[in-house]
């Protein structure tokens, strides 16, 4: 039997166990295999373009188990009442091929896009980061909020997006639970004394939604929403400016800031900062940016946080998945009429 967690479930487990302890646990998932990087088959995400959208296939390995997540993103779904993204995920065991764990992951990918982030910042943001400004304040503002409190201790968040009922919604969620926030007119406004700044808006289109000017000595960007071919957030002058840091530069060359410039120019593999074997900040005045696209192996170690999670609880189900007859070489027992189900 294959282990399944549904929304309901899902919900219920970050409701339990609270999304800022949940993305605490999850960063020590991704820290052990981003740390182990080079045991993973790694491929750029298998991706099917459309004028709505784009769907997604994200596989990887690392010998033993087998991971891969279906996600979409389409930008203008809100309007048409549909999530931007949505999906779903299976962890399977590399000895026989089975199945063995299924998840939704529109919530599970939410917690571990902040929970990547969140990673990252602990190496590369300033060790005195106070403030976050988030320009777009989306579906993710929330995950990221709670995880850069959570693992960093940032509480004043200055918030913009075009959409000011966006704005409104993420005060309303976050209020309550003890930030400080400014809901600013500008992107001006809001990067104004910042340590930390988060992109993440939807528009699939080569946007510049952070200027040059707007991003100080010493500033870590954490730019999370270019994570297709032909959209991106930031101008290329920020990007020439800033030591960038990615997950795996064959596929963030293709989707993240970094398609904007030459397909040469330098970058820094994460997990080498992790190991040791390249250097993360170096001052207080270098500017530090993560071009995030998401990666197979965030998803795994995704997956396996809540299997683990889980196990033995009443948060996942089994479902009867693989067709597995008594007999392996006889598939039409289970459909032959002559013989009794059951």
């Amino acid at each position: 039997m294959t282990q399944f967690v549904d929304v309901a479930h899902m919900s219920t487990w970050i409701q339990r166990e609270g999304v800022e302890k949940i993305i605490t646990r999850m960063v020590e998932y991704l820290e052990r295999d981003f740390a182990r990087w080079e045991k993973f088959d790694k491929i750029p995400r298998v991706a099917s373009h459309t004028p709505f959208g784009v769907i997604e296939l994200m596989p990887t390995s690392d010998g033993e188990e087998y991971s891969f997540k279906y996600v979409n993103g389409h930008p203008f779904n809100p309007a048409r009442g549909f999530q931007t993204v949505t999906a779903f995920g299976v962890l399977a065991d590399v000895d026989n091929g089975y199945p063995t764990f299924l998840a939704e992951m529109t919530l599970l990918t939410a917690l571990r896009t902040a929970a990547t982030s969140v990673m990252v910042a602990k190496q590369l943001a300033r060790k005195d980061s106070k403030v976050m400004a988030m320009i777009g304040s989306g579906s993710q503002s929330e995950f990221q909020a709670l995880g850069f409190r959570g693992s960093l201790g940032i509480e004043t968040l200055r918030i913009f997006d075009v959409d000011p009922a966006a704005m409104e919604k993420a005060r309303r969620n976050l209020e309550p639970l003890g930030f400080d926030i400014t809901i600013c007119s500008s992107v001006d406004e809001a990067v104004e004394g910042a340590d930390i700044i988060t992109t993440c808006t939807a528009d699939k289109q080569q946007a510049t939604v952070l200027k040059d000017h707007q991003v100080t000595a010493g500033v870590h960007l954490n730019a999370i929403g270019g994570d297709c071919p032909g959209k991106t957030e930031l101008d290329e002058a920020i990007v020439r400016r800033s030591t960038v840091f990615v997950e795996f530069p064959e596929q963030t060359r293709i989707e993240g800031e970094i398609q904007q410039v030459e397909p040469d120019f330098p970058v820094v593999e994460f997990w080498k900062v992790l190991t040791g074997a390249e250097a993360g900040r170096t001052s207080d005045e270098q500017v530090t940016l993560f071009d995030s696209v998401g990666f197979a192996i965030n998803d795994f170690s995704a997956l396996r946080c809540l299997r683990d999670w889980v196990k033995d609880s009443d948060l996942a189900v089994e479902i009867d998945l693989v067709a597995d007859p008594e007999d392996p070489k006889d598939l039409y027992s289970l459909v032959n009429v002559n013989v009794p189900v059951g």
